[in-house]
C-alpha cells in the first residue's frame, strides 16, 4: 500500500450527470475527474463496471470481464458519425436525479445497434483494445439476444451464434473499453487513481457458469448445488440470500485459482486499485443449499485463504488491493483479515457506540486501513443521523462537532479525513450532505430505489471543491 495519506470520492459511473438517463464514460466523467483534481482528491472509487444483473445490481453480473454497454457515451458515438442528432434527442431523459432502467432496457440497445450498423460501413481508424475474454462473452450475449431467456432454458441443440450475432457485442465491448482506457488515461494524467470494485460472485446466468461450469458447485444436471449469501449481520437481521453460484474451491482448485488470477490480471489493466467485495469469503464463506427459503439455512465452509492471495500478489505485485471486511466476523476470520497484509475498511455509520469503544472510530483507525463515511450499501450519513438510534447519533454529533449552519457533510468528511487511516473515502452523497433519497442500495431489497441515484452537474462547483480541498489540506491528505 502507498506510504502517504490520501483521500478520494466514491461515485458510481451510473451516478454521473448527463442528458441520456445514466452516467457515461464521456465528457461528464472527465468533468468529474477535473472536479476531483480541483478538490485535491487522488482517488475515484467506482462500483463494478460490469453489466448489471437482476434488479440492476452490478454485483449479480453475467460477466466477470465485460463492460456495461449503458455506460458507452452517446455523444462520442455521434462524434464518430455513428449516431444522428435525432437519435441523440430520442435518448434524452428529463429526470436528472434517477436512472430509469426500464427506459434503458427498452430503448438503449436499439440505439447502440444503429451505431453498430453504421460502424460496419465505417471501420474504426484507431486500434481497438485487446480483450482476451471477448469471444466467450460475445457468444453468450448473442445467444441471450436470440433466446431472451437464461442459458439453462436454451434448446439443448441450439446452434452456435453466427459471426453477425457476435459482432454486435464485440463492437459494444471494444467501444466501451476504448472509452474506458481514454478516461483512465485522462484521470491518471490529473493524478487521480481509479479504484475499481470486484464482485466476489457472479450471476448463475453468466458467461463463466455457461462456458466454464467446472469452476462452480453444480449438481450432476448442471444446476446450482449451493448458493451464496450471508447470515444475519449489521446490514440485516434476516441474513441475505444472494443466490449466486459458489466456487468449487475443493474439487477444482487449480482451475478456480487460474480464473481468479485471470480476473485480477484484467483488473490490473483497467484499474489502479481494487476493492475486493465480500473479502471474508476467502477465509470462510456462507453456503446455502440451492432452493432454501432463507439464508439462515446455510453454514460456513472453508475458503482458499492465503494460498490464493499469495499467488495473486506474486502475479500482480503492483496491484493495490482493499478488503471489504464488513459484517460480523468470528475470531478466526478477523485474524485472517488483520494479518493478510491487505487493508480493511472502517465505516463511520457503524462507529458510534455511545457507551463502548469501536475500531471504526477515527481515533482508533489503524494506519493500514481505509476509512469511509459510508458505502453504497449503507444509509447516507445524514440519513443515518435522522433515522438511527438517538444515543448513537447524538454521540456522533458530539464526536464530529457537527454544525447545522456549516452543513453536516463537512463535519462528517472532516472526521474521516482526520482518522489515522492512510486512505479516506466519502461517497459523493455524504460530501453533499444528502439524505435518504440519495441512498444507493438497501441490501436484501429490490426495486427502483436501488442503484438509481444520480448527482447533478451543479454539485461540482467551486465552493464544494474548495471546501473539500481545504479539509484535505488541513488533515494532510
Amino acid at each position: 500500500m502507498y506510504d502517504y495519506r490520501s483521500s478520494g470520492i466514491l461515485l458510481s459511473v451510473s451516478s454521473l450527470p448527463g442528458p441520456y438517463g445514466i452516467g457515461s464514460l464521456g465528457a461528464p466523467a472527465r468533468r468529474f475527474v477535473d472536479f476531483l483534481a480541483e478538490a485535491g482528491q487522488h482517488y475515484w472509487q467506482i462500483l463494478p463496471l460490469v453489466p448489471p444483473g437482476d434488479g440492476a445490481s452490478p454485483y449479480m453480473s453475467p460477466s466477470a470481464f465485460a463492460g456495461n454497454p449503458y455506460f458507452i457515451d452517446l455523444d462520442e458515438l455521434a462524434a464518430q458519425g455513428l449516431l444522428t442528432t435525432q437519435e441523440l434527442d430520442s435518448a434524452r431523459r428529463e429526470d436528472p436525479d434517477r436512472v430509469d432502467y426500464e427506459h434503458l432496457a427498452a430503448s438503449r440497445m436499439e440505439l447502440l445497434r444503429a451505431a453498430f450498423r453504421r460502424a460496419q460501413a465505417h471501420p474504426a481508424l484507431e486500434d481497438v483494445p485487446d480483450l482476451p475474454w471477448l469471444e466467450d462473452y460475445a457468444a453468450f450475449a448473442a445467444l441471450h439476444d436470440r433466446y431472451q431467456a437464461p442459458f439453462r432454458q436454451w434448446p439443448a441443440d441450439a446452434p452456435p451464434p453466427t459471426a453477425e450475432e457476435k459482432d454486435f457485442h464485440r463492437f459494444l465491448q471494444r467501444e466501451f473499453y476504448r472509452q474506458w482506457f481514454d478516461l483512465k488515461e485522462y484521470a491518471n494524467k490529473r493524478c487521480v487513481r481509479i479504484m475499481g470494485d470486484i464482485p466476489f460472485y457472479l450471476s448463475g446466468d453468466s458467461t463463466e457458469v455457461w462456458k466454464r461450469p467446472e469452476l462452480f458447485q453444480l449438481d450432476e444436471d448442471g444446476h446450482l448445488a449451493n448458493v451464496a449469501g450471508v447470515p444475519p449481520d449489521a446490514f440485516t437481521d434476516q441474513g441475505q440470500l444472494w443466490g449466486n453460484p459458489l466456487y468449487d474451491w475443493e474439487g477444482h482448485k487449480e482451475q478456480v485459482f487460474a480464473f481468479w488470477l485471470e480476473r485480477l490480471g484484467w483488473c490490473a489493466r483497467i484499474y489502479d486499485a481494487v476493492r475486493i467485495d465480500h473479502f471474508r469469503a476467502l477465509h470462510t464463506y456462507w453456503s446455502v443449499p440451492a432452493g432454501a427459503e432463507s439464508a439462515k439455512e446455510g453454514h460456513w465452509e472453508k475458503g482458499p485463504g492465503m494460498e490464493l492471495l499469495d499467488r495473486v500478489r506474486a502475479a500482480q505485485p503492483n496491484l493495490e488491493l482493499i478488503a471489504e471486511d464488513l459484517g460480523d466476523l468470528d475470531a478466526e476470520a478477523l485474524k485472517f483479515v488483520r494479518t493478510c497484509g491487505i487493508p480493511g475498511m472502517k465505516v463511520l455509520v457503524f462507529a458510534f457506540d455511545p457507551v463502548g469503544e469501536s475500531a471504526y472510530l477515527p481515533h482508533n483507525c489503524q494506519r493500514d486501513s481505509v476509512v469511509y463515511t459510508g458505502t453504497h450499501d449503507t444509509p447516507t450519513f445524514v440519513q443515518w443521523l435522522e433515522e438511527g438510534d438517538t444515543d448513537s447519533t447524538m454521540f456522533a454529533r458530539r464526536y464530529l462537532r457537527l454544525r447545522e449552519d456549516e452543513g453536516l457533510g463537512w463535519g462528517v468528511v472532516s472526521g474521516a479525513w482526520a482518522a489515522g487511516s492512510r486512505l479516506a473515502i466519502a461517497p459523493m452523497q455524504d460530501v453533499l450532505a444528502l439524505g435518504a433519497d440519495a441512498r444507493m442500495n438497501t441490501p436484501g431489497t429490490m426495486g427502483r430505489h436501488n442503484w438509481a441515484w444520480r448527482v447533478r452537474q451543479e454539485a461540482f462547483n467551486p465552493y464544494v471543491s474548495g471546501k473539500l480541498r481545504e479539509i484535505t489540506r488541513t488533515y494532510r491528505r
